[in-house]
């Protein structure tokens, strides 16, 4: 064999030799490295304890470590807000409170939390509730309307934010039973905690983080938020029983950023989704009467549609929506 066709032999054997691995190299696995969770609210707190739970059971499902972030403020949408120049490629998740379908209607936004937010699965929802000191003069939700009316304006009490649920909520109080009251806004329950029993506000509505202090015997429940008592608090009435036609619950879950592949959100829907049947998550869920809230990608996708809806109809009827 002459030199020429020997050298063009041998150039098509390593050229198929080469392509063979090419041919079959598939993109590896997700995921490869580890996971971002970004949280609404400091540590410490309800949220923080209960998802960092979760995070450790879905680390051990997806075979990477899934680390919490805490980006608390601004009533909770910050971790969404991150999502928007987050890379759609799995690494970086957030949970998403219920605020964050309010914003379109209290602030200018460059992002729709509908089209913008890949949703993954929803994983519980808090129980609320109003309490205040345990040494408090306002033994129950009669002195409260009561100091209330006598003192327009003067009866403070603390929320884990501007246009959460919590605000909301006592807005929607307020209006109904006829009251002014002074709101003072918190990062998160942690803090929220710390100036109610610091004596900065009169009273604290937030979710149910509050039930370590009251089992400690430092505040009081004045009333809970859902369709029938705690069995943690079954001596404090609902709103309803007190003739407030109001019931407040707040699912929240968790979202990846828009474009993120189908592959990849089943891929972290099925790991977070083992994590929630984990009896270290079930049991910190426990510890604050929460419970799990399962929504698959398409339900979630769903509930948040309807809940955007909802949302606009409750910031107009109290007068908070932005200027035009």
């Amino acid at each position: 064999m002459s030199r020429r066709p020997l050298i063009a032999a041998l150039s098509a054997l390593v050229a198929s030799t080469l392509a063979v691995p090419l041919a079959h190299a598939q993109a590896p696995a997700f995921p490869v490295k580890p996971i971002k969770l970004i949280i609404a609210f400091p540590a410490g707190g309800p949220t923080d304890i209960t998802m960092r739970a979760l995070a450790d059971g879905a680390g051990k499902a997806l075979g990477q470590p899934v680390i919490v972030e805490n980006k608390p403020g601004a009533g909770g949408t910050l971790p969404a807000q991150a999502l928007q120049t987050a890379p759609a490629d799995g690494y970086t998740v957030a949970q998403i409170p219920l605020g964050v379908f309010r914003l379109p209607y209290t602030t200018r936004l460059t992002w729709d939390p509908i089209k913008d937010i890949s949703y993954v699965l929803n994983v519980t929802g808090y129980a609320f509730g109003l309490v205040v000191p345990a040494d408090s003069p306002l033994k129950s939700w009669t002195h409260f309307v009561g100091y209330a009316k006598a003192n327009p304006g003067r009866l403070s009490y603390g929320s884990t934010g501007t246009l959460t649920s919590p605000h909301l909520t006592m807005e929607q109080v307020a209006q109904k039973a006829g009251l002014q009251l002074q709101h003072v806004p918190y990062k998160g329950s942690a803090d929220l905690m710390q100036a109610v029993l610091g004596g900065h506000v009169m009273a604290a509505a937030d979710s149910t983080g509050f039930a370590p202090q009251v089992e400690a015997g430092k505040l009081r429940v004045l009333n809970t938020w859902g369709d029938k008592r705690l069995d943690k608090f079954p001596d404090a009435p609902t709103l309803k029983e007190l003739g407030l036609d109001i019931v407040q619950n707040s699912p929240f879950g968790i979202g990846a950023p828009r474009g993120t592949s189908p592959e990849v959100v089943k891929r972290l829907h099925d790991g977070f989704k083992q994590a929630m049947e984990q009896p270290a998550y079930l049991d910190a869920l426990k510890r604050y009467d929460m419970v799990p809230i399962y929504m698959s990608s398409a339900q979630y996708r769903k509930f948040a549609e309807e809940t955007f809806v909802r949302e606009k109809a409750l910031i107009e009827k109290l007068g908070l929506a932005k200027a035009q």
